[in-house]
């Protein structure tokens, strides 16, 4: 039986810890964030766990918890930093000629005349996007020129905090009225995927004019059959960034389709959204890295 250390307990634990049991791979809570770690009489062993399951949020607590463990990474803590980096993969995808929406990086302070001449190479509304945050927080769809000066004032004065390590932002092309997907990469096979959309009332918990798809906003992750063409993208996604278990978000409008974001901490879904044989190959893969230990 193969030990492995997963530094969360979220969704993704407690659907993961049976079908992984069945395939000779037991899952254990290695808590990292809320809680005090003695670092002279740590909670684990140096040689109790055989892998680590993805790279833990909190870069600080995440290199204690490594040093503790000093085991070999599904998604280590440079694959997480990469898809962290939004302007970064946006930028390293085009450089492979992999579709993205059009996207200017702003780092901050930045003049008033740059941040107009950034809005004004696209047809509004534009997108303004913190560069490393997630779950959609901080994200805002502006149609004028006014609103978006108003928008970026704000990032200003977050930025404006010495403490704050990450001063830039994106502003990025609009598609209108895109299907929203999350394909599932695993060891460079798309294993299936969701499309994400908002439930179809407000009663449901989204108003119907909202326009975000992120599942922790209220949209709803409905288990489809990925065309041919999108699951390429999603291989050509993570091989371009070398990340062996990634999440790919594909907005499709008309005839065409762009790599919005990645996520390589991506949730696990229920197991009937994904093809068959989606446990199999995550179970390789984490033999396949408990195996570099010591390489």
């Amino acid at each position: 039986m193969l030990d492995l250390a997963v530094a969360y307990r979220e969704e993704t634990f407690e659907r993961m810890r049976g079908p992984l049991a069945e395939r000779d791979v037991a899952v254990h809570h290695v808590p990292a964030e809320n809680r005090a770690i003695s670092l002279s009489d740590p909670p684990w062993r140096s040689d109790e766990f055989d892998a680590g399951f993805v790279y833990p949020s909190r870069a600080m607590e995440g290199g204690v918890v490594d040093a503790l463990l000093d085991v070999p990474w599904v998604n280590d803590r440079e694959a997480v930093l990469t898809s962290r980096n939004k302007a970064g993969v946006i930028a390293a995808l085009e450089r492979a000629g992999v579709p993205v929406p059009e996207t200017v990086l702003v780092s901050n302070p930045a003049d008033e005349s740059d941040l107009l001449a950034a809005f004004d190479r696209f047809d509004p509304p534009v997108v303004v996007k913190p560069n490393s945050t997630t779950r959609g927080v901080g994200v805002a769809k502006v149609g004028d020129a006014d609103s978006y000066l108003g928008v970026t004032d704000y990032l200003d004065l977050v930025h404006d905090y010495r403490a704050t390590g990450d001063k830039s932002f994106l502003v990025q092309e609009y598609v209108p009225e895109a299907t929203d997907y999350r394909a599932m990469v695993v060891d460079g096979e798309c294993v299936g995927g969701v499309e994400r959309r908002l439930p179809d009332s407000a009663t449901d918990g989204a108003r119907p004019d909202r326009w975000k798809h992120n599942v922790h906003r209220g949209a709803v992750a409905t288990g489809v059959d990925l065309p041919a063409n999108l699951r390429t993208l999603a291989e050509r996604t993570a091989e371009a960034l070398d990340i062996d278990y990634l999440g790919v978000d594909i907005l499709v409008a008309d005839d065409r389709a762009v790599v919005n974001e990645t996520n390589a901490r991506p949730t696990i879904d229920a197991e009937t959204k994904y093809d068959a044989g989606f446990y199999d190959r995550l179970a390789d893969l984490i033999r396949r890295t408990a195996a570099r230990d010591g390489d």
